[in-house]
């Protein structure tokens, strides 16, 4: 299934191109709009407006797969399945960053 894109959401997906989101496939959204930066993703979804909304929020990958942050022991973990890796410092900004990024870039007026 392909998305149909207006120009306005075209748009903004080359403004997300351009600031080095690129398109991945994650089960189980291969058919939605994927982006990745770094070890962080996002599942986007277009919206009857022009405009495109979040579908699945924001997470840090973990095996190529939307990791869930939850807490374990002492600490912070990003967990899929079986799968988890420390929720450090470095790994909660680079998700921060990258909502706060995401969030600027689809909340420009169209082009």
């Amino acid at each position: 299934m392909a998305l149909e894109l207006s120009p306005q959401q075209m748009a903004t997906i080359e403004r997300l191109l351009a600031a080095g989101f690129r398109p991945i496939a994650i089960p189980p959204y291969e058919s939605a709009l994927c982006l990745r930066k770094g070890e962080c993703a996002v599942v986007l979804a277009p919206v009857a407006n022009g405009g495109l909304k979040v579908l699945a929020p924001a997470a840090y990958l973990v095996d190529g797969n939307f990791g869930v942050r939850i807490k374990r022991g002492g600490g912070e973990v990003f967990v899929w399945k079986k799968s988890e890796i420390a929720a450090t410092p470095g790994r909660l900004k680079e998700l921060e960053e990258f909502r706060k990024e995401l969030s600027e870039i689809l909340a420009l007026p169209p082009a």
